[in-house]
């Protein structure tokens, strides 16, 4: 048995409580335990289950996540550090895809959480829900009404406690839409930013950007004021949230660090897979465990379909070319591949007050961290994005000439302005800059994640086929030429002074250089074991959300989604998890 530091003792502030997390696999064994539900992933979907199945104290869960704790982190918890939490540090899975055709051959790191609370802990915040129609396609793909909006509603407000600055006025959001005694915590930005008035004064100015009050109504279209997972200035992630001292400490839950699920394995001969197969070592033995009634996957979009592939649930004979012994042919399992592409467009601005002002000035950066520890408050208690806009490309553009509308509906955005108050990425020597970063967000482009071979601890071949087909490069193109338009409202004639790598003399081809050159990802990566109609050949999960011809095992992440969300995703993530805790209950007479 591999030995590691004892059991880690977690403090609400200087409260000592009685909320345990387990750092070794030894301290587990020790304890003697049956679980009725092993939980494969600590991040968004995952914490749910684990905190919603731990609901009813005759359930005994426990939660394998591979990575460190999110406890002291300060790249985490502060929110205006999201950047610096990934790529290619100790929280990061340190991915990279595949040679990229839409981007002219370049590889990209693909940053995910190796932490609890996975991608909830190191993401940027954003809390977008998507459109109504994005779910209401889900419902009519799977042939379940329990996946459409309307039923999702209340899954919706379940997840989320809605608390606003106090400050704030019904100005930037609709209570209407919130949910209010939910578990993670969603509010507005609290701390104003040189472009926000600006922002908001061009959607009087140029029709083509009307304000919406809340895109979290199911109908997002237009430009408004961002939500965010930030409470009292400190990320709120599903590891402080769902995983919070208050749950943790439920006698029937438990949380075992460090523990790397490699396959799922047959439990029997009847095709039941409840028993899990992981290394807290990667030069370590590897050790099992089975739980009574299920394993719930929630290793999301990259981790899910690697570990069933290796289990050997996949096409069969790729698996058998790996020489991967084939128990249960399902040739869906890590098809469907599909993210957000985006790039910037970086402006000059006659302005101080941007990013770079801290970025260069050592004295300021020190300044705005002591306020933040001390009072929690200032520019650091927020995300990089104060507001976020959704849009559509014009439905008589010659584009849907050539190709069909990838998106779910008339009332769902092709692409996404992010505003930015601060150059996106590394910033030049000199000079305040704003960016607006446009992205695709209903992409036709489908990748995939593959095995590189039967070692179960290499990295898998990630191939999210970014801007691969062409219909999503004439969106980003237009999406580029729209925030050009954006940037000439008179609400920035004394602001910006110029684009400052790319302008509105390009022609298309040069656009679309700038676009393969430039490119990047949102990092919402979905769909790699989607769902279908229960007894459809095709997908990987039934509508239930258990893998199809298999007993005991079911996925719960945004791997189940079959078509990607036009949001920002850890919304999904919550809200899949959610029905799917739900789903489970049900299926054991719990509800």
């Amino acid at each position: 048995m591999i030995l590691f530091s004892s059991i880690l003792i977690l403090t609400l502030g200087t409260t000592l409580c009685s909320s345990i997390i387990l750092d070794s696999a030894a301290d587990l064994n020790k304890l003697n335990l049956k679980f009725d539900f092993i939980v494969v992933g600590g991040g968004a979907a995952g914490a749910v289950v684990a905190n919603r199945l731990s609901e009813n104290p005759n359930n005994s869960v426990l939660v394998l996540e591979a990575g460190i704790s999110n406890a002291g982190i300060l790249d985490i918890i502060v929110p205006f550090f999201s950047p610096r939490a990934v790529p290619n540090t100790a929280v990061d899975w340190n991915y990279s895809t595949t040679a990229q055709v839409g981007l002219g051959g370049r590889s990209l790191a693909y940053p995910r959480g190796f932490v609890l609370g996975g991608s909830s802990s190191v993401n940027d915040m954003v809390y977008t829900r998507g459109s109504k129609e994005d779910y209401d396609r889900w419902a009519n793909i799977t042939g379940d009404d329990g996946w459409s909006w309307n039923q999702l509603i209340p899954y919706m407000r379940k997840n989320e406690r809605f608390t606003p600055p106090s400050n704030e006025t019904t100005e930037k959001f609709n209570p209407a839409v919130h949910g209010y005694d939910g578990i993670n915590t969603v509010s507005l930005q609290g701390f104003p930013t040189v472009i926000d008035s600006r922002v908001i004064q061009t959607t009087t100015e140029l029709a083509e950007f009307p304000f919406n009050l809340d895109m979290n109504s199911g109908y997002p279209l237009g430009i408004g004021w961002e939500q965010q997972t930030v409470k009292n200035g400190s990320r709120s992630s599903s590891a402080t949230s769902y995983l919070a001292s208050q749950f943790i400490s439920r006698p029937n839950l438990h949380v075992l660090l460090h523990a790397r699920v490699t396959r799922v394995l047959q439990t029997n001969s009847n095709n039941t897979f409840r028993t899990v197969e992981f290394v807290q070592d990667l030069a370590g033995e590897k050790l099992t465990l089975t739980a009574e009634k299920e394993v719930i996957l929630s290793a999301g979009s990259i981790g899910t379909p690697n570990i069933l592939l290796h289990s050997g649930i996949g096409n069969s004979s790729t698996l058998s070319s790996l020489g991967i012994d084939v128990v249960h042919d399902l040739p869906s399992v890590g098809q469907n591949l599909t993210d957000h592409a985006l790039v910037s467009v970086a402006f000059l601005v006659n302005s101080s007050g941007t990013w770079e002002d801290a970025e260069r000035n050592a004295t300021l950066a020190a300044e705005q961290l002591a306020q933040w520890n001390t009072t929690r408050t200032g520019p650091l208690i927020d995300s990089p994005t104060p507001q976020i806009g959704w849009l559509r490309v014009p439905d008589n553009s010659s584009i849907f000439n050539q190709f069909p509308d990838p998106s779910a509906g008339p009332e769902t955005p092709h692409y996404e302005l992010i505003f930015t108050s601060g150059f996106f990425g590394v910033p030049p020597p000199t000079g305040n800059f704003i960016s607006i970063i446009p992205a695709v967000v209903s992409p036709a482009s489908r990748g995939s994640v593959k095995l590189q071979g039967n070692d179960s601890l290499s990295a898998p071949l990630i191939d999210p086929n970014l801007l691969g087909s062409e219909v999503d490069l004439l969106i980003m193109r237009e999406a580029i030429k729209s925030a050009l338009r954006f940037a000439t409202a008179p609400a920035w004639q004394d602001f910006v002074i110029s684009p400052f790598n790319v302008n509105s003399t390009y022609t298309d081809e040069e656009l679309d250089d700038f676009i393969r050159e430039n490119a990047g990802t949102v990092f919402h990566p979905s769909g790699t074991a989607k769902m279908s109609p229960k007894g459809a050949t095709w997908g990987v999960v039934d509508p239930d959300l258990s893998v199809k011809g298999l007993s005991g095992l079911r996925v719960v992440d945004l791997s189940i989604a079959p078509l990607i969300p036009a949001a920002h995703t850890q919304a999904a993530a919550y809200i899949i998890g959610e029905r799917g805790s739900d789903l489970i209950k049900e299926a054991w007479g719990q509800i």
